[in-house]
């Protein structure tokens, strides 16, 4: 079942942004296709970090025929040509971010899977006068802090049926 591309909701400027990856792919000889579009798409309105198959999903509301296959080409095709970011945050699935030109962390609920972004610029200016202190130049580096979101630890203290809260 093909059916026509639908207009994916997503951030303000996710159409525009699909359609300028879209075609830079094409001038550097890739060719297009309605599949690989609807996969761009779904990716670039998508907000957060998405896995392949949460992709897949929002990829199939723009066009019910896209295959999990054309994903995985697609999101390793768009971090070749410097889009897209993989990231392993545990749990065996990659989750992929659009590249935005500015510096971010992040904190992942080990319960849950949530993933948040942040800036802090002091732990930015600490991490510089260590690498200073170890004779260290900074080329790049990623943060990522682990632990338990606010409501994966309430949901820990609910008393269960027992009368306790998860240990």
């Amino acid at each position: 079942m093909s059916g026509s591309p639908k207009q994916h909701r997503g951030p303000p400027d996710a159409a525009e942004r699909a359609a300028s990856v879209s075609a830079r792919l094409a001038r550097a000889g890739l060719k297009r296709s309605a599949v690989r579009n609807a996969v761009i798409e779904a990716f670039f309105a998508s907000e957060g970090h998405v896995t392949v198959d949460e992709l897949l999903l929002r990829a199939r509301e723009i066009l019910p025929s896209v295959g999990p296959s054309t994903v995985y080409r697609t999101m390793k095709l768009l971090v070749e040509h410097g889009f897209a970011t993989s990231r392993d945050f545990g749990g065996g699935h990659a989750r992929f971010e659009p590249v935005s030109g500015r510096h971010h962390d992040h904190v992942v609920c080990t319960r849950c899977g949530a993933v948040r972004e942040f800036e802090d610029q002091e732990i930015e200016l600490l991490q510089q006068q260590v690498a200073r202190r170890l004779g260290f130049e900074i080329d790049s580096h990623r943060l990522e802090l682990y632990g338990r979101c606010a409501a994966c630890r309430a949901a820990d203290a609910r008393p269960t049926a027992r009368g306790r809260g998860r240990p």
